[in-house]
């Protein structure tokens, strides 16, 4: 059997840096993507390297060209792109308010069209092979808005419709595109939150304004006592690699303290979209 070629955005910490080291565990061939592996992240860029299955590979996923570049370089080189690991993101919290246009452009560019830019791009080569998987990340704030998230919440609500819409799209092609949908973890994503630009308006808000930051405080809080732990995300995503396609569940909750609530949501909101689809005489897309 061919050796998997794994192709991973965003692994210079977090989800990304566990999920391209487990990969490399299974024996697949990974191609860990991030942004200046010559500057600040030229540490992690050495560690993930120093793996005999990791290539690590410059991307910027904002850069169509920076994009198109490094998945032709590895269809160039492999000859076939098996599996996508959409992970690159950030999160902003904070008053909604308080984000310029050019605050939500830009974590659109990276949450939204980001991904989108990956997905064109490998899409090509799995039709062409009749085979291929895309994850991509989610969150249970992709399901539910939760106040001074708003922001960050509408970019996740962005990747939920268009996974869902491909996932039904591309599968009759052979190519399964699916969602990991998951909870608050303890990792590098919290400390590097953005909140908006213009800090006049906090005014406005008197009290409310010192929410977000005690929101931050009790997830401090949360972490120290129930300790989840962040290896979850990529067992569940070698699960998801190792499952036939087709079978593919659509939506992988990985959440041990929310999880519940989300896969309920999921789970109603899976039979209403066979209704929806049904008025629109497309029931047989969903089987």
């Amino acid at each position: 059997m061919e050796k998997k070629i794994i192709f991973i955005t965003g692994t210079n910490s977090g989800f990304g840096y566990l999920t391209a080291l487990s990969c490399a565990a299974k024996g697949y061939e990974v191609y860990a993507s991030m942004r200046d592996t010559q500057g600040r992240n030229a540490e992690k860029a050495e560690e993930l390297s120093s793996v005999s299955n990791i290539t690590v590979i410059e991307l910027d996923i904002t850069n169509a060209e920076s994009v198109k570049t490094a998945i032709s370089g590895i269809i160039e080189k492999e000859g076939r792109l098996d599996v996508v690991v959409n992970n690159a993101g950030y999160f902003g919290g904070g008053l909604a308010e308080a984000y310029t246009e050019a605050d939500v452009e830009k974590m659109l560019d990276v949450n939204v069209k980001g991904t989108w830019r990956v997905i064109k791009s490998s899409l090509p080569q799995m039709r062409k092979q009749g085979e291929g998987l895309i994850i991509n990340t989610s969150s249970g704030l992709g399901r539910f808005s939760a106040p001074f998230m708003t922001i960050y919440n509408s970019t996740k609500f962005a990747i939920e419709g268009l996974t869902e819409g491909l996932h039904y799209e591309v599968r009759p092609l052979g190519v399964d595109i699916v969602l990991i949908q998951p909870g608050a973890f303890p990792t590098e994503i919290f400390g590097k939150s953005t909140y908006g630009s213009d800090h006049s308006i906090a005014a406005g808000y008197g009290d409310l304004a010192k929410v977000p930051e005690q929101i931050g405080a009790g997830m401090g809080q949360m972490f120290e006592a129930m300790k989840p732990n962040p290896q979850m995300i990529p067992d569940a995503i070698i699960k998801l690699i190792e499952t036939p396609k087709g079978k593919r569940p659509l939506r992988t909750v990985v959440d041990g303290m929310t999880g519940a609530i989300v896969e309920k949501a999921n789970t109603e909101v899976k039979y209403g979209y066979i209704d929806f689809l049904t008025a629109f005489g497309m029931k047989e897309m969903v089987y």
